[in-house]
């Protein structure tokens, strides 16, 4: 059987998983999955489980039932270099940066180098510098220490780190909390720069009702266990569920889909998907 194409086959693609911590199910008979290019919004009420999903997409945490592929390849099937190459291909920032505090901003962008590469001090460096440039920071806060650093620039610095193996699938939990709204507008703008440069497949975990109209091309709503509805940002604030409407329908939505530059927002998002074929 021919190999599957990888630019029509969906980089993530979970079905029937079960997790659970002793007794408590957090999820059950969930299906997901994400279309290459896509940004795509996580939402849900807090203890839903979107984090310990985000965990087992990223095998950090093992589900106790389901199937798990990624790139058309069951993750139960891959050898111990394959799963490697999948640990490479993905990047993720957890919230707050989670940087090494005793590390500078460019020695912790290195640390994926040092674990996964064999090269050069000098061409480490050269590639750190090269990440702290995408994401928005300037070159002197290579040797600066994360106490040194807004909140904002931590979230840049430890973004650049998740993009330092040039991944494919790019995983981002609550990337804009604790920013104001202009430093949100500001890395909301970085992430769609990032995926039309770099083709990324993007997971947001996130809260902000902003960040769901400006870049996602479709938004998952975890409740119940399970993806409840799963589609374009108009459909699911229209979805049939307690939560769902009152999330979607409360003043804090109705601020952000009136803000002046909500459409033109997603228009963008739209056209950037257009223009790279997806």
């Amino acid at each position: 059987m021919d190999a599957p194409d990888p630019k029509h086959t969906p980089p993530i693609s979970a079905t029937g998983i079960l997790t659970q911590f002793g007794p408590n199910i957090i999820h059950e008979n969930l299906d997901f999955e994400i279309n290459r290019g896509e940004v795509v919004g996580l939402v849900g009420g807090s203890g839903s489980g979107k984090t310990v999903l985000m965990n087992t997409l990223l095998g950090l945490k093992e589900p106790e039932a389901g199937e798990l592929r990624y790139f058309g390849k069951r993750r139960a099937d891959l050898n111990a270099d394959e799963e490697m190459s999948l640990k490479n291909d993905m990047g993720v920032l957890f919230q707050g940066g989670a940087l090494f505090s005793s590390l500078t901003v460019r020695q912790n962008i290195m640390v994926p180098l040092i674990e996964h590469h064999d090269m050069s001090q000098d061409l480490m460096r050269e590639l750190a510098d090269m990440k702290i440039h995408m994401v928005g920071l300037p070159p002197e806060s290579a040797i600066l220490y994360p106490a040194d650093l807004s909140g904002g620039m931590k979230k840049r610095a430890g973004l650049a780190r998740s993009l330092a193996l040039d991944p494919q699938i790019l995983f981002l939990d609550e990337p804009t909390a604790g920013l104001d709204p202009i430093g949100a507008h500001a890395f909301d703008t970085l992430i769609l720069k990032l995926r039309e440069a770099m083709d990324l497949t993007v997971l947001m975990v996130t809260h902000d009702l902003d960040s769901l109209y400006a870049i996602c091309d479709r938004v998952a709503v975890l409740v119940d266990k399970h993806i409840a509805v799963y589609d374009s940002l108009d459909v699911v604030a229209k979805y049939d569920h307690p939560w769902v409407q009152e999330y979607f329908g409360g003043p804090r939505s109705r601020a952000a889909m009136a803000t002046p530059g909500h459409k033109k927002s997603m228009k963008g998002a739209a056209s950037m998907r257009a223009a790279a074929g997806l």
